[in-house]
């Protein structure tokens, strides 16, 4: 399905610590979009979010972490993604289809292309018009976590290294879509990059 003009789903990707929650906030707030994030945004995906991040879960099957992933994805369209773009409100997401990829994909090994159409099923074809991966090296984000808190960023330094080099892959292989934006440097500098990427990709998608 593809977004009216005015009613554009954008995603924010990037591994943990690139300050992608942030620029989603501020670019959300500057578009004035409706601000959601995954797993979340639904009563029903919040509670997935609380589970599959609870470091007291211990060992997680990575297709069951994907399932959990996709049914908060599909609640999350059908409750939250689709009213808003129907009524003519842009949606900002903090993570959608790219991170099911890279996290559950590239991390954990799944099969990436049996994930994609999982996702695709699940949010009846709602791909995001726009993806801004935010990327920064190891050394910033460390800086930026300072304590990995939840289950996800404990799953050490070569998961997060194949997460990624996934997220890489993923904008090289769908340029149209997705944009690689620098997460260095401070909010304010990050923020310009974003809302530059953001404007490049409107005259584009303008244009045809």
């Amino acid at each position: 399905m593809a977004a009216t003009e005015s009613a554009r789903l954008i995603a924010f990707e990037g591994g943990e610590g690139t300050g992608k929650s942030t620029q989603a906030a501020r670019l959300a707030e500057r578009l004035e979009a409706r601000l959601t994030r995954e797993p979340g945004g639904t009563m029903l995906g919040e509670r997935v979010r609380s589970l599959v991040l609870d470091p007291a879960l211990g060992r997680v099957d990575a297709r069951a972490e994907a399932l959990l992933m996709a049914a908060a994805r599909a609640q999350h369209v059908a409750e939250v993604i689709e009213p808003a773009l129907a009524a003519g409100t842009p949606v900002v997401t903090d993570r959608y289809i790219g991170s099911s990829l890279a996290y559950q994909g590239y991390g954990h090994g799944l099969d990436v292309e049996a994930l994609a159409g999982l996702s695709r099923w699940a949010t009846a074809d709602r791909a995001a018009d726009l993806v801004i991966l935010l990327v920064a090296p190891p050394r910033v984000t460390a800086g930026r976590l300072r304590r990995p808190t939840d289950r996800l960023e404990r799953l050490g330094n070569e998961f997060h290294t194949r997460v990624a080099e996934g997220f890489l892959a993923l904008a090289a292989a769908d340029p149209a879509r997705w944009r690689v934006v620098d997460g260095t440097g401070t909010i304010a500098q990050v923020g310009e990059r974003v809302w530059a990427a953001y404007e490049a990709w409107v005259a584009e998608f303008d244009r045809g």
